[in-house]
């Protein structure tokens, strides 16, 4: 499932058609009655929270967008090509088109239903608006794992898999420590790091962790090899020896998620 960095890089993306002449079609079939209340109607902003996507279009009516594990979004040149059966739906502007296949949400909703998907999810560390301190009320009252919490969108918006292994990597956390004993210094100091982190993702589309003195060149190592892309430290690296201390990387199941830490360089 696509981390919060590339949902708010497909908001940045879709933002170049707005204030255009656009036309919306469903080619799945799904979504055809709404695509057709929209077309002709202007793209006016683009937002992303989280893991979820909105458009926006004249008279308060958004687009619900949310990819799921499956989902994917891809942008091409116009004149767009004769499009698949598999097209939930298809945005055409005078010099390019972006076609949307296999979410798990395509929804036309007003603007009284997304405040209310914005009311039910944490703060995401790409908003403007995000108050960590709420994020860490609710941890720190928790007897949950913080690897648990970090995942849970009701807490934190836009942390992933990826993200959360390495932000408590690199702030040297247990993953099993539990959300209370986390103090208010480590939070703000985690807090910040995601926040420099996913907007590096934004800026280059993929997510690399590694500081300076830890990658390839600096430390004289191949570089990874993954479908996942970008440099990491505990990721995907299960059996490996950590950049650090060279102890193999663990990994173990948590809440259906695959959990990725160094026992050396992240002790209880």
């Amino acid at each position: 499932m696509p981390e919060g960095h590339t949902i708010h890089r497909l908001a940045q993306d879709y933002a170049r058609f707005t204030n255009r002449a656009t036309q919306l079609t469903s080619p799945q079939g799904k979504f055809t009655d709404a695509a057709a209340l929209l077309t002709d109607t202007p793209l006016t902003r683009t937002e992303a929270h989280g893991k979820h996507l909105f458009l926006g279009f004249a008279g308060d009516r958004w687009i619900h967008i949310h990819l799921g594990l499956f989902g994917k979004v891809n942008f091409g040149p116009a004149p767009a090509p004769p499009p698949t059966d598999t097209v939930r739906l298809r945005l055409t502007g005078p010099t390019s088109y972006v076609d949307l296949r296999g979410p798990t949400t395509c929804a036309l909703i007003t603007d009284e239903e997304k405040q209310a998907i914005h009311a039910r999810l944490g703060p995401d560390p790409l908003r403007a608006d995000a108050d960590p301190q709420l994020a860490y009320t609710r941890i720190s009252r928790s007897r949950t794992t913080i690897a648990a919490l970090l995942m849970d969108q009701k807490i934190i918006s836009g942390v992933g898999n990826v993200y959360r292994a390495e932000v408590l990597f690199r702030h040297g956390i247990d993953p099993y420590r539990t959300g209370r004993t986390l103090a208010s210094a480590e939070w703000d100091a985690m807090w910040t790091d995601l926040v420099d982190l996913m907007r590096e993702g934004v800026r280059n589309n993929r997510i690399d962790t590694v500081r300076p003195q830890h990658t390839p060149e600096a430390m004289g190592r191949p570089p990874r090899v993954d479908d996942h892309g970008g440099e990491v430290y505990v990721y995907r690296r299960a059996n490996q020896p950590c950049h650090l201390c060279g102890e193999a990387i663990r990994t173990a199941d948590l809440a259906a998620r695959n959990l990725f830490w160094c026992p050396t360089c992240q002790k209880g």
